[in-house]
């Protein structure tokens, strides 16, 4: 029987990064936490045997890899993706956001307290989460053991059956890939910076106000919005305020913005109320340039899952 106490000790603290890195090989919340549990029940159960040729970080590393790349197996099902993963951007905003298919599986938001995100806040963005579901999953899982998890490459190779020159050639596509579409860390703001949070609170007033002309001062030029379930995305300034101006932000007060912690993926996030009655979640990828990536999940029910009522109390600061 192995020593529950002993494996609890040198487990849990560990549990929140291994969460992560399910999370990053398979684009869900949901199954990321299946995958943790699997991992911790696989885990105990070998652990009288676990000799501790590596430590424990690197064994349950391995354990989660190997769980999640069977999940992913077993699916069979197309890889998760954000509307940008679909089509190019519409560049038609007169017209209404259409549908993606039924069968269309999306990266999801995933609850973080800022403070867990510190220091690897580009590692748990939305937008690299998402350039990461387009690789494949053993170049995915090389990636993340070998570059965000720090493994020696011989470890990695172990982990996944693979020989080191493999490895290494999975590494360099898999780089190669994710450089281009993961932000860049010197351009990132943090939640404590004094321009971020004045640029939020700006971006707020503004969306609560229906004021497109004050949202265009916060917004980047090459800002893009994605609207899941929608297929539908806008890359560009006049694209994105042409979009809400005409869908959106028809009527000030129409909107509530309440601030969410914890967070999705570290970034600042808002729960959005339509009339009182939840609407969406809005995650954004802000930098010091201004708001980069407005993504807003158009799923109710996602604001449970972070900790926010589905309807605001009715009174006269509703929309305050």
């Amino acid at each position: 029987m192995a020593d529950e106490t002993g494996f609890a000790e040198a487990a849990e603290p560990l549990r929140r990064e291994i969460l992560a890195h399910c999370y990053r090989m398979l684009g869900s919340g949901a199954d990321a936490e299946d995958a943790v549990q699997e991992t911790y029940l696989r885990a105990w159960r070998g652990f009288d045997g676990f000799e501790g040729r590596a430590s424990m970080r690197t064994w349950l590393h391995q354990i989660a890899t190997n769980v999640c790349l069977r999940s992913l197996e077993r699916a069979q099902k197309g890889r998760r993706v954000l509307p940008a993963g679909l089509d190019d951007p519409t560049t038609d905003w007169v017209a209404r956001a259409r549908p993606a298919p039924a069968e269309t599986r999306w990266v999801g938001p995933l609850p973080i307290d800022p403070a867990d995100a510190a220091g690897t806040r580009e590692q748990v963005r939305l937008a690299f989460v998402a350039a990461l579901q387009h690789l494949p999953a053993k170049q995915r899982a090389a990636l993340l053991l070998r570059d965000v998890a720090d493994l020696p490459a011989e470890e990695v190779a172990e982990a996944l059956g693979m020989t080191r020159v493999a490895v290494n050639s999975a590494l360099l596509r898999a780089r190669e890939r994710i450089s281009r579409e993961a932000p860049e860390p010197d351009e990132l703001s943090e939640p404590g910076d004094a321009g971020l949070k004045a640029k939020l609170i700006r971006y707020v007033d503004a969306f609560e106000r229906a004021d497109v002309g004050a949202l265009a001062a916060v917004l980047r030029e090459d800002v893009t919005l994605e609207m899941p379930p929608h297929a539908t995305w806008f890359a560009g300034r006049d694209a994105v305020l042409g979009f809400l101006g005409g869908h959106v932000l028809l009527e000030p007060g129409r909107f509530a913005m309440r601030p969410v912690t914890p967070t999705a993926n570290g970034q600042p996030t808002y729960a959005m109320y339509l009339n009182g009655e939840a609407h969406a979640l809005q995650v954004l990828d802000p930098d010091r340039g201004g708001i980069r990536r407005i993504h807003i999940f158009l799923q109710p029910e996602l604001l449970p899952i972070f900790g926010q009522p589905v309807t605001l109390p009715a009174g006269p600061d509703l929309h305050s």
